[in-house]
């Protein structure tokens, strides 16, 4: 598999490999102390701590947040929602996009390519808690066609990206 450089749009910075592992480091443990992030990655604590503060900067880090586990909080149905629209106008997608990022039941949000106009990741306490939020999302705005995918079963959930590797200039 070939290396690929990355490149950060908004500042032209390449990410080095200290870059790199230090965004490993963070989406494993964001709860560790820089000093123990700059053992991991070969820095003392300044320069860590600095780097740390650049990535943020550079809105390569978007925030620190503690993940939650949706079974123990009582939100144990996952539904996959593909919606369909007739209306392709910028303002339907306005209103569409406002309505569902104000629901704190959807999780992502996508619009895509392909037979599926959006796609959405809805999480719920149960089918009675599903079919409220499927009310709500149905009334917000005229839909073709909405389809729903519950979850059996969670194999694999990952938060950490695959970050790629330094190129050799």
């Amino acid at each position: 598999m070939a290396d690929v450089a990355v490149q950060i749009p908004e500042t032209s910075r390449r990410l080095d490999a200290i870059d790199r592992k230090i965004l490993m480091v963070l989406q494993e443990d964001a709860s560790l102390s820089v000093a123990e992030i700059g053992d991991r990655v070969g820095l003392s604590s300044t320069p860590c701590w600095k780097r740390i503060q650049r990535l943020e900067a550079d809105g390569v880090i978007l925030k620190r947040v503690a993940l939650v586990d949706q079974n123990k909080i009582g939100l144990g149905i996952s539904v996959f929602v593909s919606v369909e629209s007739s209306d392709h106008s910028d303002a339907w997608l306005k209103k569409f996009a406002e309505a569902v990022s104000a629901m704190p039941e959807v999780m992502e949000f996508y619009r895509m390519a392909g037979d599926v106009d959006y796609m959405l990741r809805v999480v719920v306490a149960d089918m009675q808690a599903y079919d409220i939020f499927y009310k709500k999302l149905i009334s917000a705005v005229p839909l073709k066609n909405v389809t729903s995918r519950f979850a059996m079963e969670k194999i694999k959930s990952v938060t950490a990206l695959p970050i790629p590797a330094v190129v050799a200039a």
